[in-house]
């Protein structure tokens, strides 16, 4: 059970918002798909797939984020604890994981067609290159929005098996979604990161945080109405994005840097900011 208890740590299995934010805009991408291609058994079949492949990768993802960042770690004071900073579990072990899990995502993967294989197997070199962001940039969180994202794009090839414009403006909508809500959770470490020399959105805007995070949110929303508009989405449809919109609003509203649960709760608002653009999708595929 101790054993368990680590491995549950160390992949955040008992933080589940990790894994949904990366499984949401699979779904995005995929419902989109749908809309033009209604293939309803492979739809069902494949929102299984991507949201196992979704837990697979981020749960390998934390543990390899772990391992780069396990200096840092044991420097700030929300992941001290942590399984490998804290020596609860080897670097060895620790990496034994991230293989399984990497082969259990790849029998995930392989059940698409070649083009979703090809972009997944791609997204790879983003999923394990982001982790050293953070020492070279100001905006790893950029790079965590092109990789998060990602599977916007897998999803819509998934049935489509071909690339178009609609899924590349949801994904550039997702990207300043996600630069925006990754920006409210690096304020959570400003301290600490400063301290220590990590680079982040969170300490590049801080004096302007509130600007930054809704100009981000601002240019998520300004995409979604451009795919809209391209699809030639009913009018009525357009007030269910209200949903969507609220959402971020209230998360501006909420947080303060200087407090780090305010920060964390607005975070997790995205859970449900995730579901909304999923509704607002579905609403005008099965319209």
């Amino acid at each position: 059970m101790e054993r368990f208890k680590i491995f549950v740590q160390l992949t955040r299995l008992d933080k589940p918002i990790g894994f949904l934010l990366l499984f949401w805009p699979c779904v995005w991408g995929l419902t989109l798909t749908y809309y033009y291609n209604r293939e309803t058994t492979l739809y069902l079949k494949y929102i299984i797939l991507f949201f196992l492949g979704s837990v697979f990768m981020r749960s390998a993802g934390c543990i390899f984020n772990d391992i780069v960042d396990k200096d840092f770690d044991t420097k700030v004071q929300r992941t001290k604890e942590r399984p490998i900073a804290s020596g609860k579990i080897s670097i060895l072990n620790a990496l034994i994981y991230i293989i399984l899990l990497c082969l259990m995502a790849l029998l995930i993967l392989l059940q698409f067609n070649l083009l979703t294989i090809i972009l997944g197997m791609s997204s790879m070199i983003l999923a394990f290159t982001y982790p050293f962001m953070k020492r070279i940039t100001y905006w790893p969180q950029l790079f965590l929005g092109l990789t998060f994202n990602w599977g916007i794009i897998m999803g819509w090839t998934s049935i489509s098996n071909s690339i178009s414009i609609e899924p590349i403006v949801l994904y550039l909508a997702a990207i300043f979604w996600t630069l925006g809500y990754d920006t409210i959770y690096g304020f959570q470490d400003k301290n600490d990161d400063e301290i220590i020399g990590i680079k982040s959105t969170s300490i590049k805007f801080k004096n302007n945080a509130k600007s930054f995070v809704g100009t981000c949110y601002s240019l998520c929303v300004f995409f979604v109405l451009i795919l809209c508009f391209m699809m030639e989405i009913n009018k009525y449809f357009l007030v269910l994005s209200l949903f969507f919109i609220l959402s971020l609003i209230y998360q501006i509203k909420i947080f303060k840097i200087n407090n780090q649960e305010s920060c964390l709760a607005a975070f997790k608002i995205n859970n449900l900011t995730g579901f909304f653009v999923f509704l607002f999708i579905l609403s005008f595929t099965i319209s």
